[in-house]
């Protein structure tokens, strides 16, 4: 029945967003049906990439997971960055660290845990994840947002680049680490699933992948080209629309992955969405926007609002408290989402 929904919004949102741009409807009409359509089309990369997954095997699906679903974030974050909208792109890569943790996590567990009343997943996997995420936030974050008070902006930018560059370089090391040297070490037999046939074949899959992923890039285009409008219009600050608004948007396709992952007991999957969807955002889209901005001509820095800096850290040591067990319940990811709205109605009010 979703999935019916989802394919009406997709005939019906797309035409009518080309017809509304060409006809300059109101911006904050044009940023509904952008919204919505994204989310219809995020459904599709979700589907395509789970039926890969199942085709290439739990590892590999679960990083085309991860990079597919960051597609809509990393698209609407690269033309936000070339149309010069720096204080929108750290507040959705900050919404993105928040949302992935606190709803996607928060979301798959309580659902998930509606079902079964405790969900097991590989703590090996965890802690490693949590590894990374205390470095990518805690260090690479804090660090530039401290020495921003002795710097100047120049150097500031610099040292920017600098942690950027280590960042990507410790990202496909780790990459390299999951899925060469260590593959297949960490792993705590099979999780409760039965085999399954893929939604749709290899070449189906990377049809409609490209296909959706096309549409994306058009939309989030024309996203980015409403956001004043609609800041006007409803009185939103550009850090409520990136660190909330853009960020579910652009996460709709790991929520709607990672809940049925969960639903069907395969939290796993659903960790590796949450939790590897965050790092692949703190430790490659990030920096990589941070050296795209040299091509662009608009120097962005990783120094984030205060409140967004504190909003990350507690969010990393909340979901690492909760993982620490190795398993999961329906009242922890309630507590996630509790985090999620407590904050939601923090940057609203800024």
């Amino acid at each position: 029945m979703l999935y019916k929904i989802f394919l009406i919004m997709t005939v019906v949102g797309v035409p009518i967003s080309i017809v509304g741009s060409l006809l300059n409807w109101a911006p904050t009409i044009m940023f509904a049906i952008y919204a919505l359509t994204i989310l219809a089309l995020a459904s599709y990369i979700g589907r395509a990439t789970e039926s890969l997954s199942i085709i290439a095997g739990p590892r590999i699906g679960g990083l085309l997971n991860v990079t597919f679903g960051n597609a809509v974030e990393l698209t609407i974050s690269i033309f936000a960055l070339k149309a010069g909208y720096l204080t929108i792109v750290l507040a959705s890569l900050t919404g993105a660290v928040i949302s992935n943790l606190l709803l996607v996590a928060g979301l798959s567990f309580f659902i998930g845990g509606l079902k079964f009343k405790r969900q097991s997943f590989n703590i090996h996997d965890a802690r490693h994840n949590m590894g990374l995420l205390m470095f990518s936030v805690v260090v690479s974050f804090v660090f530039p947002f401290i020495f921003s008070f002795r710097l100047t902006e120049n150097e500031i930018f610099t040292l920017s680049v600098g942690i950027a560059i280590v960042m990507l370089l410790l990202y496909f090391a780790a990459l390299f680490f999951r899925l060469v040297t260590h593959r297949g070490v960490y792993v705590q037999g099979k999780e409760n699933e039965e085999e399954e046939e893929p939604e749709w074949g290899k070449k189906r899959s990377i049809i409609v992948l490209a296909a959706a992923a096309l549409s994306v890039a058009f939309l989030s285009d024309q996203l980015v080209d409403s956001f004043e409008g609609v800041a006007a219009s409803f009185g939103w600050s550009e850090v409520f629309i990136g660190v909330i608004v853009v960020a579910i948007i652009g996460n709709s396709a790991e929520n709607i992955t990672a809940i049925l992952m969960a639903v069907r007991n395969k939290v796993n999957v659903s960790m590796e969405i949450a939790v590897g969807s965050t790092l692949q955002i703190a430790m490659f889209v990030t920096p990589l926007l941070v050296v795209l901005s040299l091509i662009f001509a608009n120097p962005l820095s990783l120094v984030f609002q205060m409140e967004a800096l504190v909003a990350m850290v507690l969010s990393v040591f909340l979901i690492n408290m909760i993982i620490n067990d190795g398993d999961t319940n329906w009242f922890e990811g309630l507590t996630l989402l509790s985090a999620y709205i407590i904050m939601a109605i923090g940057f609203y009010f800024m």
